[in-house]
């Protein structure tokens, strides 16, 4: 991760392919496409890649969490229970629907934690989206369990994991609809793209109109198409469908180097007594994206992350104090400062977080390093790398 640094010929002859017809649009055209349909290449080749019966290209990850939740009657007023620790991304896709995030608590997985999901379950409560963040994932079974006990939608956003499985399903395929990010610093990138994937085919056709302005895709003059719903501009282009096309071919080519790479520093921090890893549940494989690690408290991993930095251990995040992934920077959430009126449905809603704390969530993020994992390292870079982490460790300790 991330799949830039692999671009090469593959990648070069995708996007020649689209410069040469001029069309960079994926709907329309097909005169003169020449036979070139990347986009629809692409969703085909995820299917494939993923298991999955339904894959629906957008135009980032933030749109395939929008959508998928939408797809799934996902709406104003309803409650979606999500993770503290996420993207900004997360909430904002579910407050674009007038509905209201419910941020909970995370466990050692650094993701959803069950206990906490049934704790604030309650008659608005429409769906559960645990975020795999960092290339591992939650507790999925007890997740499903207690979204079948409720009759709650369970979505996963699995924006940071793809390529990791859980119980013979690849991560985003175990709930009703899924959700990847293929922004420019993923494991596979288009740039900028994602995707919702789903084993139901009426989500399906739902994604498909929503995504482009409800068109129904009928025919082969788009401007003769009909509208069964309304819908919004989610449309990926040709030109980022055609880098992507090229990435998800190398998929399991770049999950094999994650998991050497991971495995190497790992072993090495290993032999430290008072570095800890995450949990992950029991059936689950992460996409080794990154090597996520606990230190004994919050001083010691500041001290970390910074002997990291002094040391030139660059990409390894301690997320406590950081803006984009942690509810403690989020002020702009709490206050709800936006552009636009909010309805009064989502200010009420979103006034638990005026007194919420999440102090089970600061335990772990408090302790928590996360090291991404980068393909275009050599081996002998990965090993000395790993004897630098350790070295800084232990002096810090």
């Amino acid at each position: 991760m991330p799949g830039f640094e692999y671009f090469g010929d593959l990648e070069r002859k995708e996007v020649q392919d689209v410069l040469d017809t001029g069309v960079l649009m994926r709907y329309g055209f097909d005169g003169m496409r020449n036979g070139h349909w990347k986009a629809k290449s692409l969703e085909a080749g995820l299917q494939e890649q993923l298991s999955v019966k339904h894959a629906q290209l957008v135009s980032n990850g933030t749109a395939a969490v929008s959508t998928a939740l939408a797809i799934a009657g996902v709406g104003a007023g309803d409650e979606v229970i999500m993770p503290c620790f996420t993207f900004v991304a997360s909430f904002e896709a579910i407050m674009m629907l007038g509905a209201i995030p419910v941020l909970v608590d995370i466990d050692d997985t650094l993701t959803l934690d069950p206990e906490a999901v049934k704790a604030v379950i309650g008659p608005k409560t429409k769906a559960v989206m645990p975020v795999h963040m960092c290339g591992s994932m939650a507790n999925l079974e007890a997740l499903k369990t207690i979204c079948d006990s409720n009759d709650l939608l369970l979505i996963e956003d699995a924006c940071q994991a793809i390529g990791g499985t859980y119980k013979g399903k690849y991560l985003g395929t175990y709930g009703d609809v899924g959700c990847f990010s293929f922004d420019f610093v993923k494991t596979i990138t288009c740039g900028e793209g994602g995707a919702v994937v789903t084993n139901n085919s009426k989500y399906a056709l739902n994604a498909d109109h929503f995504s482009d302005h409800g068109h129904d895709h009928v025919g082969n003059d788009r401007g003769a198409e009909t509208h069964p719903i309304l819908g919004y501009n989610f449309r990926i282009s040709e030109l980022n469908a055609a880098v992507g096309l090229a990435q998800v071919k190398r998929l399991k080519e770049f999950i094999s180097i994650q998991k050497k790479y991971f495995t190497i520093i790992r072993e090495e921090l290993s032999n430290i007594p008072e570095v800890t890893f995450r949990s992950v549940p029991e059936g689950g494989e992460e996409s080794y994206a990154f090597l996520s690690f606990y230190l004994p408290n919050l001083e010691i991993a500041r001290k970390v992350s910074s002997a990291f930095k002094t040391n030139g251990i660059d990409v390894c995040f301690h997320y406590y104090d950081n803006n984009w992934h942690y509810i403690r920077e989020w002020k702009h959430l709490k206050n709800i400062k936006t552009l636009y009126p909010v309805s009064p449905q989502v200010k009420e809603g979103l006034k638990y977080l005026e007194t919420k704390q999440f102090e089970k969530s600061d335990h772990y993020i408090g302790r928590n390093i996360s090291c991404l994992i980068k393909l275009s390292w050599t081996e002998e870079q990965v090993k000395e790398r790993a004897n630098i982490m350790v070295k800084a460790i232990k002096e810090s300790l």
